[in-house]
């Protein structure tokens, strides 16, 4: 699929963005694999290692509408990775989280339509479903402009679908790399916001891994959800540390004791496929195709039962504590 193609990821420099060009380069011969970032040191380190001939660094910000639309002339297929991502500095710097998320968003639908972009996927979070923060309200807000894109596509072939999923496992900013610093830094305990807080978990291969499938699904605009497990963050500090105390802190501003992928009030347009979930439009494409129970592969789903909802709680698979330390390991060995 993405033999002889160009690709462009946005925020290509974080830890999706590396895991992303990765695997492609292993697995396609793409004509062009465009990183568009912001941070020019960031990017000055990834070309030391991913240097293959098909590969361009591109300097820009989703903010800049300008820069967009002229980094994607003769791009096939985009995903949007860039984001402000971090929960308590969103609620204390609302408007710069609102510009990058929203705006940025807008920016790369209009960019992708002026340069007849053939598939988009932008990335969302758990925490876009049934928001208490700034953060997850603003990629609400993103996941919804993503989806309407496709009507104000009109006959111009540019497909919109979002990719949502829960924790990586070590990327940046998260809790495990959080816990490994406190570790090697000889802490007398592990901070726990809430002792029974619990959290979507997948590693950055298994996100890569959706991702690049659901750009064979796709049709435009769905929001694919993958079946992953969960985790309770007291096994997790437990797995890590099993010989240090837990000192419960207090949630932090904007977090969540459980985290949610399919609301309750979409379950009425949401599709239970073998390994993942598809949350439809609540609204009516009028040029495009509105049948989500079947995929662009021809695979069959079925719709959920009313009130269902998928989240981190009432998840059927949870880790153990040896699977998490498993998981550890496979992460740090990569």
């Amino acid at each position: 699929m993405f033999n002889e193609k160009t690709i462009l990821v946005t925020g290509g420099t974080g830890s999706f963005g590396k895991r992303f060009i990765q695997m492609v380069l292993e697995r396609y011969q793409p004509a062009r694999l465009i990183v568009y970032s912001r941070d020019e040191l960031k990017q000055f380190e990834m070309q030391q290692h991913f240097n293959h001939p098909c590969m361009r660094y591109f300097i820009g910000d989703v903010r800049d509408g300008e820069r967009l639309d002229m980094a994607m002339r003769d791009v096939d297929y985009v995903v949007h990775a860039a984001a402000l991502k971090q929960v308590p500095a969103a609620e204390y710097n609302p408007m710069e989280c609102i510009k990058t998320n929203v705006g940025g968003a807008e920016n790369v639908i209009k960019a992708a339509l002026n340069n007849g972009v053939k598939k988009v996927i932008a990335l969302s979070t758990d925490k876009a479903a049934n928001p208490v923060n700034l953060y997850g309200a603003t990629k609400l807000c993103s996941d919804k402009l993503f989806v309407a894109a496709n009507n104000m596509a009109g006959k111009n072939p540019t497909v919109f679908s979002v990719v949502r999923y829960g924790n990586v496992v070590g990327s940046r900013g998260s809790v495990v790399p959080f816990f490994e610093q406190l570790i090697a830094k000889g802490a007398s305990n592990l901070p726990i916001t809430h002792a029974e807080m619990t959290r979507f978990w997948l590693t950055l291969q298994q996100g890569v891994e959706f991702v690049l499938a659901n750009f064979a699904r796709m049709k435009g605009g769905e929001v694919f959800v993958p079946k992953i497990p969960s985790v309770r963050i007291t096994d997790l500090a437990s797995a890590m540390a099993p010989e240090l105390p837990q000192e419960i802190i207090g949630i932090r501003p904007g977090e969540k004791l459980h985290e949610v992928m399919c609301p309750a009030d979409d379950s009425y347009h949401t599709y239970e496929f073998k390994d993942y979930y598809v949350i439809a439009p609540s609204i009516t494409f009028t040029s495009r195709n509105n049948d989500f129970a079947i995929n662009a592969l021809g695979e069959k789903a079925t719709l959920v039962e009313p009130g269902f909802e998928y989240n981190s709680l009432n998840n059927r698979h949870f880790l153990s504590i040896e699977e998490l330390k498993t998981m550890n390991q496979q992460v740090l060995a990569e």
